[in-house]
């Protein structure tokens, strides 16, 4: 309902403005044939994208253009969401500039350069009432005539005739490359009869199905996923203007549009300075030799010739002011004294601070003078939110809700009417959208690190270590089989059936180690698992004890919430995101169980980790236990002490905290009261493991940053508390700890998505260049933030914080550093957070916690030298507030650094949205080579047989401790496990396989294989089937075919056989090879026994020597022995499922 309601507003809300006096003055004005000046005086807030959408609905104006001009590319972004929410028009353009930054005319930014084509592209094609909005910096650059953009188009249309090889031809000839797969615009690709092309004009790829030379369907599809998304009728193919068009004539943007384009200018004067200033950075730059671009990566794309040619002039940009209407709003100053004036009332929205009351009281002054009020959210849910907090606030304020944002809210007096967004009353951040083009280091980020290439060092659970060396065809019986060829010592070769790709895996040891490769028949792979194993088996039986004797100790069940706990969460500033409030649910459902809870909470840096933790230790402190929050460093100690305190005010909970920041007799008095129970809630370093802590009632320990605790405090911290819930937080999970829960010796929790209101953090690498810094810190320090400027060694810092202070001699910089005295230190940082310096250059002692909301820029020097999770933790200092954050990581050249160092700085430059925490996590197992996973001689068998074979042996050698020495804690899941055979190989002479003409690359095909062979439920082999259709055309017999393998295996392992050989018609489905073996008590071997005598002729049961086999005859194809299988399975567990009946029955 309230979606129609708002719909409604909006509309009612515009329509208040078309109907307007004032909007008829300005159509008047701007209708006549004369070029007119007219100024708008009194426009704030958002209240010009209204009246620009009003004269862009009126009928009277529906034939002209319109150019919109704003200060920069931040308010231009604003205004066009603005405008594109009230007016829901498709001609409104987003017109950027092509370059990646203001000073290089060089790099080109694709997304932008996408997004400038598809305007112009819409623009050349004629028609009226269209938009473009832009800044300065976009307007300097000429465009390419509408003549020539409109001559060099492909068009494709669904059910026309085509030639498909002179497509190609003219592909090429627009220098379009051809690929195995498109992923970035000015790619193409045909596979079969599917071609796919990546236009410039377009943010996402389309898919050109041919039947024939008949295009049989025109689809757009997602290019990460390579699926398709929905179906189009036409598609216009547009090459690359900046690059293509080089020697063509350009002309001014002014140009290119059409006589009938009113000009709207933000800031007349701004405009015409911000113009001056690029030309004379742009000759600047030529006189400089336009120097060629350092460290762009491989594929950034730029431009080759610059001249002044390419760029306008002020004189042309006056001229074009002068020859058209021009409206001026924001604030126009021209007293030309020719220019008409209309006048507006309207004034920004207040600032309330997040105080309900002040906001209220607000909004009932203004009910009282008639005044509507309507409230703007982009989310529905937000607007319940202020539903709910009035009602609370028994305040019977009427409000119209409006489901949709504008930037910033107004009253205009005119109109009697109030607009106030949401963002501005709870004081968050509001994000801008921009179309992004796709960038292949999105694409390829990390897919292809599991992808196998020819050359790559693989590991066979069974054999060893070996050298992929792509894949084989090989005739069985007349018929042809694809399998994985693996080179191993003494050029042995071992040939892995497709049926069998789970069993080998890619070798991720460290980076650079060389493995050593195994040989054949020997037993010495089998002896390093069996010592792996041992090892293993060794750590991991203490873990076990230690998770066997929480499981079976008993803890303490708190009590459910009450309305306590209920209040506080409603006092939590930002909306809880889902994973948030799931995370919470499970803390609290652990705490509320009879065992203790162990339980770990990942989640990226800022995502409202110790807001878990802080309602966790208020349930505790309800219950009358008290919580001990274990922090790492003596900072974060005071910071999260401000934090629980601010939080916890209202309620009757004392919090305190030691460090070494407190004097011994603090201390001693502290440890007292919390002996004697009057301290709730303790945070502390690790001191507060001491001997002589005592604690009155201890009913949770919460840990937080657990990635900076060693072995020993970890191991303390266990021994310490086998029967207190046990609660850890941590941004990016050590490998370590990641490994364990992931192996079920504790519970996980993760939050993955981000605050709806926290931006990414733009990530840039730069070389270490002072005008780079020097920028940076102006630009922070001028919009009244502070910075963090890294610098991880101690001997350099003074120097260091000296040359920083010759670069902005009128800022003040502080230093500080770990090694500091305690009290010296905290006042550092304390000075800091009260602003008394602009930069601190630090260590980094910040990176576990210091939260300064007001840091949003952080320099990190020699960024190379950092660990990957390190860096990420760095980056997560700023950008804690609702404005834009801003990280350089400094480091040499790219090119001159050793390639992990080099793979982790790429890696958290593509990675700059929250959320990455978790994968830059898994990404770091394989750059670290997971190192100390579980303790120092395990690295040693990690680089002898990679990473990933080595977690399938730590899995198998946690599941034979499970059967061996904990066999009762266990029972249920061994006896599972017994009953059913591990896995299934199947020999087969039939022909299946992905056909070379169905998809032609291999290292697709491989992936395809491995994927296949993974599909573990029915539902993910249908979507599977679906994708491959999509992707490639109708699947084949063949394929079809592999897909009933894999149905097959799971058939066969759910029935008991390990082993199945299918040739010459007939089957042989080998039983478990273990005679003593529990299946063959079980009711499965039972009622299997009793379909073979009375349900079917084709089977019957042989013994050869110890193996025990099913035989059956007659089955002439893959489909017919599915079918067998299925009917085999829904008789055997028909038969189950009814003596379970019975049972209950008696």
């Amino acid at each position: 309902m309230l979606t129609f309601a708002s719909r409604m507003s909006n509309e009612v809300l515009l329509n208040l403005y078309e109907n307007s006096s004032r909007l008829f003055q300005l159509a008047d004005g701007i209708t006549m044939s004369k070029p007119g000046h007219i100024l708008l005086k009194n426009l704030h807030g958002s209240a010009p994208a209204f009246v620009i959408s009003g004269i862009f609905n009126l009928s009277t104006t529906s034939q002209l253009n319109h150019l919109v001009i704003c200060e920069d590319a931040e308010t231009a972004a604003y205004l066009h969401n603005s405008i594109e929410n009230l007016t829901k028009g498709l001609d409104i353009f987003y017109f950027p500039s092509s370059f990646k930054n203001n000073k290089s005319y060089r790099q080109l930014n694709s997304s932008h350069v996408m997004l400038r084509t598809e305007a112009l592209t819409r623009w050349s094609a004629g028609g009226n009432k269209k938009m473009l909005v832009t800044y300065p910096e976009a307007l300097f650059e000429k465009v390419v005539l509408p003549e020539t953009l409109a001559g060099n188009m492909i068009r494709l249309k669904s059910g026309e005739t085509i030639n498909p090889d002179a497509l190609m031809e003219s592909l090429i000839g627009y220098g379009f490359e051809r690929t195995d797969f498109v992923y970035e615009p000015g790619q193409f690709a045909l596979r079969g009869g599917i071609l796919d092309i990546y236009s410039f004009g377009n943010e996402k790829p389309y898919r050109v199905e041919l039947f024939g030379n008949e295009v049989d369907s025109i689809r757009i599809f997602d290019p990460e996923s390579q699926l398709s998304e929905r179906r189009l009728m036409l598609v216009n193919i547009i090459p690359n203007i900046e690059t293509h068009f080089e020697t063509e004539k350009k002309v001014s943007l002014f140009e290119f549009l059409p006589d009938n384009t009113v000009i709207w200018m933000n800031d007349r004067r701004f405009i015409r300075e911000k113009i001056e200033i690029q030309q004379k950075e742009l000759q600047d730059f030529l006189e400089s030799g336009a120097p060629k671009v350092i460290d762009a990566g491989e594929d950034a794309p730029e431009k080759k010739e610059i001249t002044a040619d390419d760029f306008i002039s002020l004189s042309s940009f006056d001229e074009a002011a002068r020859s058209r209407h021009l409206i001026e709003f924001g604030y126009p100053q021209s007293a030309d004294g020719k220019a008409s004036v209309i006048e507006f009332h309207t004034r920004p929205q207040p600032v309330f601070n997040r105080q309900f009351d002040r906001l209220i009281k607000d909004l009932e002054d203004w009910e009282s003078k008639k005044f509507k009020i309507f409230l703007f959210a982009e989310n529905p849910k937000q607007l319940e939110r202020l539903h709910t907090i009035f009602e609370d606030l028994k305040s019977g304020i009427q409000f119209e809700p409006v489901a949709t944002s504008i930037h910033e809210g107004f009253i205009d007096e005119d109109l009697r009417i109030v607009c106030y967004t949401d963002h501005q009353i709870f004081q968050r951040y509001h994000k801008y959208k921009v179309k992004q083009a796709y960038n292949k280091s999105k694409a390829i980020t990390l897919r292809t690190l599991r992808e196998l290439q020819p050359g790559d060092y693989v590991t066979h659970i069974d054999h060893g270590v070996g050298v992929f060396s792509g894949l084989q065809k090989m005739e069985v019986n007349g018929r042809v089989q694809e399998a994985v060829r693996i080179l191993y010592k003494d050029s042995d070769i071992l040939y892995v059936n497709i049926n069998s790709l789970h069993k080998i895996s890619k070798y991720t040891g460290r980076d650079g180690t060389v493995p050593k490769v195994s040989k054949l028949g020997s037993d010495a792979w089998q002896k390093l698992k069996e010592k792996t194993k041992t090892r293993v088996k060794e750590i991991a039986f203490d873990l076990i004890k230690l998770y066997a004797a929480r499981k079976a100790q008993l803890g303490f069940a708190f009590s459910p919430d009450n309305y306590m706990q209920t209040e506080l969460e409603a006092s939590f500033i930002y909306e809880d995101t889902p994973d948030q409030s799931k995370s919470t649910a499970d803390v609290k459902k652990d705490m509320e169980s009879a065992s203790p809870m162990d339980r770990l909470v990942c989640g990226d840096v800022g995502f409202g980790k110790t807001e878990v933790a802080i309602r966790a230790a208020f349930k505790a402190c309800l219950d009358g236990k008290q919580a001990a929050v274990l922090v790492p460093t003596t900072i974060l100690a005071f910071q999260h002490f401000k934090t629980f305190g601010d939080r916890l005010k209202e309620f009757p909970v004392t919090v305190d905290y030691v460090n070494r920041f407190k004097s011994t007799k603090e201390k001693k008095d502290t440890y007292q009261r919390l002996a004697e129970g009057k301290i709730d809630i303790i945070i502390g370093t690790h001191s507060i493991l001491g001997k002589d802590v005592k604690f009155k009632d201890l009913g949770l320990l919460v840990i937080d940053e657990e990635q900076k605790f060693g072995v020993a405090h970890k191991e303390k911290i266990k021994t310490l508390r086998t029967n207190v819930d046990c609660l850890t937080l941590t941004a990016t999970p050590i490998p370590r700890t990641l490994q364990f829960s992931l192996m079920g010796a504790r519970d996980l929790s993760i939050i993955n998505t981000a605050p709806p209101n926290r931006q990414p953090i733009q990530t840039e690498l730069q070389v270490f260049n002072e005008d780079v810094i020097r920028d940076a810190v102006y630009y922070e320090i001028e919009r009244g933030g502070q910075v963090f400027f890294i610098y991880n060694r101690i001997q350099g810092l003074k120097e260091m914080t000296g040359l920083l202070q010759e670069l902005c001699p009128d800022i003040s910089i502080g230093y500080a550093h770990g090694q500091m005295e305690g009290h010296e230190l905290e006042e550092r940082i304390m000075n800091f957070i009260d602003r008394k310096y602009d930069v601190l250059v630090c260590t980094n002692i910040v990176e576990s916690g210091v939260d300064i909301p007001n840091v949003n820029t952080i320099i990190v020097n020699n960024a190379h030298q950092f660990g990957l999770s390190d860096l990420h933790q760095l980056r997560g200092r700023v950008g804690r507030s609702n404005r834009k954050a801003f990280c350089y990581l400094l480091a040499p050249s790219l090119a001159t650094l050793p390639s992990d160092a080099r793979k982790r700085l790429q890696t958290l430059e593509q990675h700059s949205d929250l959320g990455s925490g978790f994968q830059i996590a898994m990404r770091d197992l394989d750059i670290r080579g997971a190192g100390n996973m579980l303790g120092g001689e395990q690295s040693g068998f990690m680089v002898e047989m990679g990473f990933e074979m080595y977690q399938k042996i730590l899995d198998e050698a946690i599941r034979e401790l499970k059967r061996t020495s904990f066999k009762d804690l266990f029972k249920e899941e061994i006896a599972r496990q017994e009953e059913e055979a591990q896995d299934c190989s199947i020999d087969t002479d039939q022909e299946i396989l992905i056909p070379d003409d169905y998809v032609e690359s291999i290292t697709e095909r491989l992936s395809l294989y491995t994927r296949l062979d993974n599909c573990e439920t029915e539902e993910e082999l249908i979507a599977f089937h679906k994708e491959l259709e999509d992707r490639f055309g109708p699947v084949p017999e063949t394929v079809e075919d592999l897909f009933d393998t894999v149905r097959i295996r799971k058939l066969a392992v759910e029935l008991g056989f390990e082993k199945l050989i299918f040739k010459d018609k007939g089957v042989r489905l080998y039983f478990i090879n273990r005679p003593d073996a529990k299946y063959f008590e079980s009711e499965t071997f039972r009622n299997l026994l009793d379909f073979i005598q009375k349900q079917t002729r084709q089977a019957r049961l042989k013994q050869n020597g110890k193996l025990f086999m099913l035989v059956v005859s007659d089955i002439a194809s893959i489909k017919i022995l599915l079918e067998f299988l299925q009917r085999m399975h829904r008789s055997v567990k028909q038969t189950e499922r009814q003596n379970v009946g019975e049972t209950a029955k008696q």
